[in-house]
């Protein structure tokens, strides 16, 4: 009887630990590139005219600045990406993920990625964007067989230029988005929505083309957790 309540225990505490994430971006450190999370999903830039990102400091540690707002091409475009890998397609399975971001008024637009795996017109997809004046983050799932979108919006704003930490949480038929760990928005997606493509990770935007949602704030401590 010993035995069966110890393993029950060790049942529990394992279900109840927290789980690794699959990738984690700091920024800090000589390789600011690195994922911190060991499983070397390295970031690389794509840009195009001129664009860059450059380090700032926040608190002990470093963050990301993205180009500003730019209102006559050839504007300059940046993104951040990993090398295509199925680690890091969630399928059906329970997946959060979010950011750290800062961004003022005077720089949203229609529409800012913060980070992707996928896109809506092609396989599929899980997002966190930033979309319009009032800086709204959302987090959006595409299926890999349907191509309906499914967002949570989030009801409050983040262009105040303060930090804020958001994060979008998929289990089961709940997609949830969190401001500074409140819930301020959900949807239902279909329970067997799989995300599973052979796209690249990316940060800051889709690409270095134009239309490229480019994102204009301040990014730090992206991560992604399947389990």
């Amino acid at each position: 009887m010993m035995r069966a309540l110890v393993a029950t225990m060790l049942v529990v505490l394992a279900a109840g630990a927290p789980q690794p994430e699959t990738v984690r971006y700091t920024f800090d450190g000589a390789a600011t590139l690195a994922d911190a999370s060991g499983h070397g999903h390295t970031l690389s830039p794509v840009s195009r005219n001129g664009g860059a990102f450059r380090t700032v400091k926040r608190g002990g540690g470093k963050a990301l600045a993205f180009p500003p707002p730019c209102h006559k091409e050839p504007c300059p475009r940046i993104a951040l990406r990993a090398v295509t890998t199925t680690e890091l397609n969630p399928g059906r399975r329970p997946l959060r993920y979010g950011a750290s971001i800062r961004l003022a008024a005077d720089q949203t637009t229609k529409g800012e990625n913060v980070l992707q795996k996928g896109y809506s017109k092609r396989g599929s997809q899980y997002k966190l964007q930033i979309d319009g004046l009032a800086g709204r983050p959302s987090c959006v799932l595409v299926d890999d067989r349907r191509p309906e979108i499914h967002a949570a919006i989030s009801n409050v704003g983040v262009a105040d230029d303060r930090w804020h930490a958001l994060e979008c949480r998929r289990s089961g038929v709940r997609l949830t988005i969190l401001v500074d760990g409140v819930a301020r928005g959900r949807a239902t997606v279909p329970a067997d929505l799989s995300v599973s493509n052979r796209l690249p990770f990316s940060i800051g935007g889709k690409g270095s083309y134009t239309d490229n949602d480019q994102f204009q704030g301040i990014l730090d401590d992206v991560w992604v957790q399947i389990s």
